[in-house]
């Protein structure tokens, strides 16, 4: 029986720097745990949002994918103008694939790739 389900994310060394930048840019973000292998790399952590929980590690093996725009984690957000300063903090040094506009389907929708390759949907409710 399936106890628990959650998105997990597998960066090349910098979990723990990706994960602190989320605690950062995302209001109520934070990390629930991170364990570290003995040469320093995440071996497994979680970072909690809006009581989603995202698993994440360093992965051990080098694979030749990286992330991809088709997977992303959409945060609902109360204010347009919430919309444009999440685009705003989390694609900082990577890319907006949609930026903040009113695109027709909602008051106000952004969707950026992060400087790690992580994709981010932000809606206004």
């Amino acid at each position: 029986m399936i106890t628990a389900a959650a998105p997990f994310l597998m960066f090349q060394g910098r979990c723990e720097e990706a994960l602190t930048f989320y605690a950062e840019a995302v209001p109520g973000a934070r990390i629930a745990a991170l364990d570290k292998t003995p040469d320093g790399k995440v071996a497994m952590a979680r970072l909690s949002i809006a009581g989603l929980e995202i698993m994440a590690n360093d992965s051990p093996p080098v694979h030749d994918f990286d992330f991809t725009p088709s997977t992303s984690t959409f945060l609902t957000v109360d204010r347009p103008e919430d919309v444009d300063a999440l685009a705003a903090a989390l694609g900082e040094g990577g890319k907006a694939l949609m930026p903040p506009n009113d695109y027709g389907f909602s008051r106000r929708f952004g969707w950026v790739q992060d400087r790690f390759g992580v994709s981010w949907q932000i809606n206004a409710a």
